[in-house]
This record gives structure tokens, C-alpha cells and sequence, in this order.
């Protein structure tokens, strides 16, 4: 994707020693990058969100065992950086789907080969994730075009929640590759996009990337959703997604549950964006999946641009107030109209999902 007529993927590697990466705590602010040096820098930026998002978090994680393997390709230390990188978020099972593909590809390889073998598979690691996407963006492009064409010309309003876009993957995205493909073929549209407090993902990220590429779009209150769902203002609802058990249950940023309950209330399709990688197999449903819980700080502050243009945190809770902020919650599979994946599109249920990768028949349980 582009910002300011430049092409960028949200990481890439500096010559043999260094990956850099988009700063996302600075959008939409400020345009920065960062450079990561290390493993520890990786899982830094991990834990902080200066990268966030399933497949990014995994393909930085990638990076970060490469970085390691640069200076030290011992296996205690690969599992030492194995563990430094999985503490970084707990939710997100690409993290984990892509620690263990490198520790697969680099395990009882010769240590001398051991840096350049884990430098080409962080970059294979990234590069199918561009090609994931954009699989992703053309089967979505098909539900798209479909609900356009019974509009009879007028433009097909969408809602997403959090940022499912190019910033959240290597490039493309889930969720908004198909809004960008349907743009580019010029369907009519515009999105509603929620702006996903406490971090404001939707305002600052989505909204960043829809401006950039040209999509007509207007940042709402979160619980707003509902009230445009009601009087007929949303033809559709698609989000991503940071965890899909085997039964088609989702762990996505807090307030999507919410969003699937006004959907279904008001027969609106629900649809869910993800690549394979997001799949965990190992877990039945969406009960059993991990809830990170972050600072109290996030709800309780806020950070904005001044009218000078500096920028500014201040607090916006009663003094002496405790916070919660728990940083997912779980849309229950009935709820899903359908899973948009790199192969195809399939029921939210594991019949539907194993549909598309019966492969996986043998890893997962039938949660009944």
C-alpha cells in the first residue's frame, strides 16, 4: 500500500542486520519508522504496539528470531528467544504459529547456517502473507460485489471494528482487502468506521489507511454502530480477527461481540476476515481462549494533537477511578454470517472451516 505516493509493507529487512518497521503509535499523527536490531527490540515493539496485529505480530516475531540467530544460533538460545517472544501478547495465535514454524525450519540445521536459513523464512514468513491477503481481498471482493449489486447503483455501506488493514498484516490485510479491491473496481461504498476505544485503532489506523487509499469513510463512536444498523445505514459488517477456535468462535479487539449482536439483531451480515494462521486447532471454543488484560491507562487517558500540532496525554477519568481493559472478547460462531480465508469462504463452523482445510481434521475435536 502507499502512504504519501510511496509504496511500504508495514516491516522489512535493512541490508543482513537490521528489520524496520512502521512506529503505529504515532499514526495518524506522524509518519515514523523504527528500527529493530534485535530480539529483545522485537518483542519490544510487540509488547508496546508499535506493531500490532495478528499476522504482523507474527511476522515481526519471525524477524526477531532471525535478528537472535544473527548473534547467537545455539539452540538454548532459540528457545531462550522462543520464550521472549511468546510472553509478548498472549491473544494472538499467529505469534505462536510463527515462533514454532521457525523454530521447526531452524531446529537440527547446522548452526553455521543457521542465520541465513532464519533470515529467508521470516521473509517467506511475510512474503505469504502478502500473497494471503490478497487471496483474502478476492474472495471478499466477491461478497462485496454481490451486496453492491443489490443496491441498484447506490453505494454498499460497510462497518468494521479495531483495523483489519494492511497495518495490521505485511501488506493488503483482511478485512479491508477487499474494500480496497472493491474501490479500485469502482463500486460504490463508504465505511463506518468505529473508532475502537481504548487505543482508537479504528479512528487513527482504519481511517488512516481508507483516507490514503481513497475510500470514502466517516469514524464513529462505537455505539453508534448499533443506531445505523437500526434505521438501514449498514449493508454489511466485516472485521478481523486475532484468534478462530475450531468451532468458528472469534477473539477480536473488545466491542466486536457487541457489533455481532446489533448485526444479527437487525439482519445484518456479519462476515470475518483471517488467514489460516489465525486458526487454532488446538482449542475446542472460544471460552478457552486466552483474554489479555491491559494497562488501565488506556482507558483512562488519551492521546491527541494539539491545535498547535504537538501532541498531548491527558487523563480523562475521575481521579481515584480503578480501570478494566480487557483487550478482546469472544463473538460466539452463531453470530458469524461467514470466515473470509485465503482459500475460500466457509461457514463459522468447524464443518465450514474444515471444509476448506480438511487437512486439519486429524488436530481438532469436535467441541460437541
Amino acid at each position: 500500500m502507499k502512504v504519501g505516493g510511496k509504496s511500504y509493507r508495514t516491516i522489512w529487512p535493512v541490508g543482513d542486520n537490521i528489520v524496520e518497521v512502521i512506529d503505529q503509535t504515532r499514526l495518524p499523527h506522524e509518519f515514523a519508522t523504527v528500527q529493530l536490531a534485535s530480539a529483545e527490540d522485537a518483542a519490544r515493539a510487540i509488547t508496546t504496539m508499535v506493531v500490532r496485529g495478528a499476522p504482523l505480530i507474527g511476522a515481526t516475531a519471525a524477524y526477531g528470531v532471525a535478528l537472535a540467530m544473527r548473534a547467537d544460533a545455539s539452540d538454548e538460545h532459540l528457545d531462550r528467544v522462543h520464550d521472549l517472544l511468546f510472553a509478548a501478547r498472549p491473544t494472538a495465535v499467529n505469534l505462536r504459529w510463527a515462533l514454532a514454524r521457525m523454530r521447526a525450519a531452524l531446529r537440527n540445521q547446522p548452526r553455521g547456517e543457521r542465520a541465513g536459513l532464519a533470515w529467508r523464512e521470516a521473509a517467506a514468513i511475510c512474503n505469504e502473507d502478502v500473497e494471503t491477503c490478497r487471496r483474502i481481498g478476492e474472495h471478499g471482493l466477491a461478497i462485496l460485489r454481490d451486496a453492491a449489486s443489490k443496491k441498484n447503483g447506490e453505494c454498499l455501506n460497510l462497518l468494521t471494528h479495531c483495523n483489519a488493514g494492511w497495518l495490521a498484516c505485511v501488506d493488503w490485510g483482511t478485512a479491508l482487502a477487499p474494500v480496497y479491491m472493491a474501490q479500485d473496481a469502482g463500486i460504490p461504498l463508504h465505511v463506518w468506521v468505529d473508532e475502537t476505544r481504548p487505543r482508537n485503532q479504528g479512528a487513527s489506523l482504519t481511517a488512516f489507511e481508507l483516507g490514503g487509499h481513497g475510500v470514502p469513510h466517516a469514524i464513529i463512536a462505537d455505539n453508534a454502530g448499533g443506531y445505523y444498523m437500526q434505521v438501514g445505514a449498514v449493508d454489511l459488517c466485516i472485521v478481523g480477527t486475532d484468534r478462530v477456535a475450531a468451532n468458528g468462535d472469534v477473539a477480536n479487539k473488545i466491542g466486536t461481540y457487541l457489533k455481532a449482536l446489533a448485526a444479527r439483531d437487525n439482519n445484518v451480515p456479519f462476515y470475518v476476515a483471517l488467514p489460516s494462521s489465525t486458526i487454532d486447532w488446538t482449542i475446542a471454543r472460544g471460552g478457552d481462549i486466552p483474554i489479555e488484560e491491559r494497562s488501565s491507562d488506556e482507558v483512562l487517558k488519551i492521546t491527541g494533537r494539539l491545535e498547535g500540532g504537538g501532541l498531548a496525554t491527558v487523563e480523562i477519568g475521575a481521579p481515584g477511578s480503578a480501570a478494566a481493559n480487557p483487550g478482546f472478547d469472544i463473538t460466539p460462531a452463531r453470530l458469524v454470517s461467514g470466515f473470509i480465508t485465503e482459500r475460500g469462504t466457509c461457514a463459522a463452523s468447524r464443518d465450514g472451516l474444515l471444509s476448506l482445510f480438511p487437512e486439519r481434521r486429524a488436530q481438532t475435536q469436535d467441541p460437541k
